[in-house]
């Protein structure tokens, strides 16, 4: 066959999407854009993102944490949480500076503001979840949080970026 002929149509093209459709990453991705899109609809009048209301939620719970814990604290790679973090802090919501033991060492704080966002972002929030999970009866939810959980845990070594919650 010559380098510019066309490929010949799958013998079942139906049946490939299908095969496609069905694959847990396909699946995977696809959930995850939902649960952005819900979430970010939820908390569009705060202008709130997942990322961003991951670091103010860390950063409520562990004020002063080094940049890379936070990175880590939330899986996200550290291009990532700097991309993040800058955009938190050209809103004023947080505060970076060296840290105490080290000026190699960058420690981030919740803002005032960042802190009042936070609380109000906590009800959106909350109702993105439910809304997120309302295709599923009580049941379905807990098993299908259950089951991520068994995945990730058991897929750790393979992240791209590493999970490691503060004061692990």
């Amino acid at each position: 066959m010559p380098a510019n002929a066309p490929l010949p149509a799958p013998a079942d093209t139906a049946a490939s999407l299908e095969r496609l459709y069905a694959r847990p990453g396909f699946l995977l991705r696809r959930a995850h854009q939902i649960s952005a899109a819900v979430f970010e609809d939820e908390c569009h009048a705060l202008g709130l993102t997942p990322a961003q209301f991951g670091v103010l939620t860390v950063l409520h719970q562990h004020p002063g944490l080094g940049q890379s814990s936070l990175a880590r604290a939330l899986g996200f790679d550290k291009v990532t949480v700097l991309r993040v973090l800058r955009g938190l802090e050209a809103r004023g919501l947080v505060e970076r500076g060296p840290a105490a033991d080290s000026r190699r060492n960058v420690n981030v704080n919740l803002t005032t503001a960042g802190g009042e966002l936070l609380r109000q972002a906590r009800r959106p929030a909350e109702r993105a979840y439910r809304r997120l999970l309302s295709p599923l009866d009580r049941t379905q939810q807990a098993q299908l949080i259950a089951l991520l959980q068994q995945l990730t845990d058991g897929l750790e070594s393979d992240a791209r970026a590493a999970f490691v919650p503060p004061g692990r």
